[in-house]
């Protein structure tokens, strides 16, 4: 390709990736002279000088970004917000600037999210305006490099994680946790070599590269399994298959399945709790951030679920357990900086589902509930800095330090995407996040479900219908919304087991029955609650979808897991006796 066209196609935007051969285009460019140059950003349209450190790359002649002498990192942003990959990487990115400045290190960030705290001119030293692609980086990289410490990738999510590998195949260093001990955590042949050397049960899986691979695989694990496309994010088109007939759906309508894109084929722990922990390590000592027990049973994509910190059904034992095999993948992976480990525990067996060696969205959670500001620490920890020259020991397990709940809920988009079924899965729904804290678990909930627009009645009439396999659970529900003094309405199925196990109920026509049903109670304003939990599989029945959609129309409070379901109710019969109280975060820490 001839110099003028190659520097004319760069003038219009194409990548070097769309043009060819990414690294042998780069380096034509580059023996070309066609460097991209930088100009700042006029935040006042020409009418004053404008002194922001905000820059854009273009390819002209004059450059406006001046490199100065001093110790420099660049911080990767995690991009465009979307569902999976949301502000929290967003907090973490800010927090790990304020660390770098405390001791005096100059803070480039690569994002081109205007919509950011990150993003803001007053947050960095300087902002390089640029998507978050392996061009774009090594071009600030090659601008930047008088003093450049390294790039931290940690703090963008799976979006600036993805160019870890390509980096340091590019000659970058990479500040943290060594490249190849991520590609361990990431690569699931490697992982589970791990788990095995280091004693920790995980769930039966394997890797399929065609339907056949998948379809042998799935029987011999045996059903109901887990399966999903690998690398990626926020759980998408990841299902539950109860079933051959299933498996064979999903590859058909959710995913192509192929040598160059493989599905990933784990066991469904049915009926386990899940716990997320996240830590801190600097190749030596661990900090376990906060172990964070998830409200919804496993099975619900963690970014979906509510959590509590502490664990409030787990033992001792369980939760030294669970500290002790943190520390052992943390060390085994020689952490520097931050780790997120989920597991499930189903009675004493607590088995490892994963690892990400990067910050996970409940890092800014877990800090807020443990007063433990992790995504700086870990921000020094990847220069070099010692833990415990940072955190005195008694701070290494903060969560035991502390004497109230807090309980993270999420929201979610439903209002704004009309007809969409909020029923919880594996793949990511929710777009943001709320805390609740409060002395006990009850009003630390309570208050989490005001936050996230999802108000509790403490009186009024509810409406159960469940799926068969859900009516032996629902049963302590219904007792205690009976003994609370609800009216309990219910379609025939959950009504009839109800009566039969002596919860007073009346009994209400399906939509699909004729009239006047569910939904016509839900319009004339007659159910403070329901609950409501889908039919296996991806095709729920019509019912519970209008059920649910309509919920939402009518701003009804909704829960379609049983177990949001007992927690709600336990908090309505702790809380209505009781006002509200209102601290500040910092009374909560002695502060």
């Amino acid at each position: 390709m001839e110099r003028e066209k190659l520097k004319k196609l760069k003038q219009m935007g194409f990548l070097d990736k769309q043009l060819g051969d990414e690294d042998k285009i780069r380096e034509k460019r580059k023996k070309s002279g066609i460097k991209p140059t930088y100009k700042m950003v006029d935040t006042c349209a020409g009418e004053f000088d404008a002194v922001t450190p905000y820059y854009y790359s273009t390819y002209e002649t004059e450059d406006e970004s001046e490199v100065s002498e001093r110790k420099k990192v660049i911080i990767l942003g995690s991009g465009p917000i979307r569902i999976g990959q949301g502000i929290e990487f967003d907090c973490c990115t800010v927090h790990a600037v304020f660390a770098l400045r405390e001791i005096g290190i100059e803070t480039i960030i690569i994002n081109n999210n205007p919509e950011t705290v990150s993003t803001d001119f007053d947050i960095s030293d300087k902002l390089y305006f640029e998507p978050i692609t392996l061009e774009d980086v090594l071009n600030v990289v090659e601008k930047e490099n008088k003093n450049l410490l390294g790039v931290m990738v940690q703090f963008g999510g799976q979006t600036a994680i993805n160019l870890t590998m390509p980096l340091h195949e590019h000659g970058v260093k990479i500040l943290g946790t060594l490249p190849e001990n991520i590609d361990k955590a990431e690569n699931r042949d490697l992982f589970g070599k791990i788990l095995d050397k280091l004693n920790m049960p995980s769930a039966e899986w394997g890797t399929g590269y065609s339907f056949k691979e998948v379809r042998e695989i799935a029987s011999r694990i045996g059903y109901p399994v887990l399966v999903r496309p690998s690398y990626v994010l926020g759980g998408r088109a990841m299902e539950i298959v109860q079933d051959e007939i299933e498996l064979s759906e999903y590859i058909e309508e959710a995913v192509r399945v192929s040598p160059e894109h493989p599905i990933l084929i784990d066991k469904f722990i049915q009926d386990a709790i899940e716990v997320d922990v996240d830590v801190v390590c600097d190749g030596e000592t661990v900090l376990i951030g906060g172990i964070m027990e998830h409200i919804e049973e496993a099975g619900v994509h963690s970014g979906d679920s509510a959590c509590v910190i502490p664990p409030q059904t787990l033992n001792e034992k369980i939760l030294d357990k669970i500290r002790e095999y943190s520390k052992r993948l943390a060390l085994e992976l020689k952490v520097k900086g931050l780790l997120n480990i989920q597991y499930a525990v189903k009675g004493d067996t607590v088995y490892t589902l994963e690892a990400n060696l990067r910050a996970s969205r409940t890092v800014p959670f877990v800090s807020k509930s443990v007063g433990v500001p992790l995504a700086k620490l870990a921000a020094k920890v990847m220069i070099g800095m010692k833990l415990r020259d940072l955190v005195p020991d008694p701070y290494l397990d903060p969560m035991k330090r502390i004497n109230h709940v807090a309980v993270k809920e999420v929201v979610f988009p439903f209002t704004k995407l009309p007809q969409v079924d909020p029923v919880l899965s594996p793949e990511m729904k929710s777009t943001g996040e709320v805390m609740g804290i409060d002395k006990d678990f009850a009003m630390a909930y309570y208050k989490s479900q005001i936050a996230a627009g999802n108000e509790l009645p403490l009186q009024g009439t509810v409406f159960i219908s469940v799926k068969k396999s859900d009516k032996p659970k629902i049963l302590e529900v219904g007792k205690k919304f009976s003994e609370l003094g609800f009216e309990i309405i219910s379609t025939s199925g959950t009504s009839d087991y109800l009566t039969n196990n002596g919860v007073e109920n009346r009994k209400i026509l399906k939509i699909s029955e004729g009239a006047p049903n569910i939904l016509d109670l839900m319009r004339d304003r007659k159910i403070d609650l329901i609950i409501n939990t889908p039919s296996i599989g991806k095709n729920p029945k019509r019912d519970g979808y209008r059920i649910r959609v309509s919920a939402i129309e009518l701003d009804i409070p909704y829960i379609t897991t049983v177990a949001g379901a007992l927690a709600a109710v336990n908090a309505i019969k702790d809380v209505r006796e009781r006002r509200i109280k209102v601290k500040s975060w910092n009374e909560y820490f002695g502060r």
